[in-house]
């Protein structure tokens, strides 16, 4: 890979609200808030990405688009998501219905969460779905099975950032000193020390190197101290320490910029009830304040010679 360009990929994970409460312990959340983020932040998004002729891969939770579970909300997000397809953007594998716990699922349960997703998401875009990102960044030998066998090209699933995992772990334990339970679920500590550049997972321990067909694109972090280079820290840094982290991703071969469809969402044009925004202080800062540090962000890239591509085309060149 030493002769390939510098290349990044846009990333975007599209989970909805209710993953949310869950990750928070905020119990149901009110029923008309489940197409907000998709509807609301994935226009958002195209049109910045479209200004500057920037193909994405936007990772859905396959149970939007399913209309015989959501009924309406799922043709409004359908409609959302029909742009989204047919401005070229990738759209890939984010399971059915985002179970933080999909690496501890047996066969029969992962088989279904990744086969029924597949089948929706195919359908909808007309074309096989070739690459898949796990909710909650925990990806098992299972997982990686199931993929292989339905012919996926890659996997996006490690995030190897300790800093990430501890913070993860203490609003956990938070969350439970007072008396309350998360719905996240730590992901495998071994996946830590995984490599932070592309490379084929081993079948049995995908956090090594192997020899699967498929191959593994990490989720960025800095070189050293394995800090999160994602979208929520560069939109919310300020100027220097976020220049400073794009200086340090424009000396990879490869960077996986991934983002969340909330990134793009704030708590007054959206209507995001105060529960959640209290737990999501990024909710506070407006939406046009955040779409113009990802413009910013875009545009630096671009003038450092970066070529964007999605995810899909950037695994299609690796042997």
């Amino acid at each position: 890979m030493s002769d390939m360009p510098r290349r990044c990929c846009i990333s975007i994970d599209v989970d909805p609200i209710p993953c949310y409460y869950k990750i928070h312990s905020l119990g149901t959340p009110p029923a008309d808030l489940r197409s907000r983020i998709l509807c609301t932040s994935l226009p958002r998004f195209a049109a910045i990405l479209a200004a500057r002729d920037i193909k994405a891969t936007f990772f859905i939770v396959a149970e939007d688009v399913d209309v015989h579970a959501l009924g309406n909300d799922a043709i409004a997000m359908r409609a959302a998501l029909r742009e989204i397809r047919d401005l070229g953007h990738e759209i890939a594998n984010h399971s059915y219905n985002h179970p933080y716990e999909l690496a501890r699922l047996g066969r029969i349960e992962t088989r279904e969460q990744l086969g029924k997703a597949h089948d929706l998401l195919s359908d909808f875009t007309g074309s096989p779905i070739r690459g898949f990102r796990a909710p909650g960044y925990d990806i098992s030998p299972t997982t990686l099975e199931e993929l292989i066998a339905r012919n996926y090209l890659y996997d996006s699933s490690v995030f190897p950032a300790p800093g990430y995992y501890f913070a993860k772990a203490l609003v956990m334990g938070a969350l439970r000193l007072m008396g309350r339970k998360s719905g996240a679920v730590m992901t495998n500590v071994r996946a830590l020390t995984a490599p932070i550049r592309p490379y084929h997972p081993s079948a049995e321990a995908p956090w090594r190197r192997g020899a699967s067909s498929l191959v593994e694109l990490p989720v960025a972090v800095t070189s050293l101290s394995r800090t999160p280079v994602i979208g929520t820290n560069l939109l919310l840094a300020p100027r220097w320490l976020r220049d400073h982290w794009l200086r340090s991703m424009a000396k990879r071969d490869f960077f996986n910029l991934e983002m969340h469809g909330i990134d793009l969402c704030d708590a007054e044009d959206d209507d995001i009830p105060s529960a959640l925004v209290a737990r999501q202080p990024d909710l506070r800062v407006p939406a046009t304040v955040k779409m113009a540090s990802l413009a910013a962000i875009l545009d630096t890239l671009i003038a450092s010679g970066t070529e964007m591509c999605t995810l899909r085309e950037f695994a299609s060149t690796i042997e």
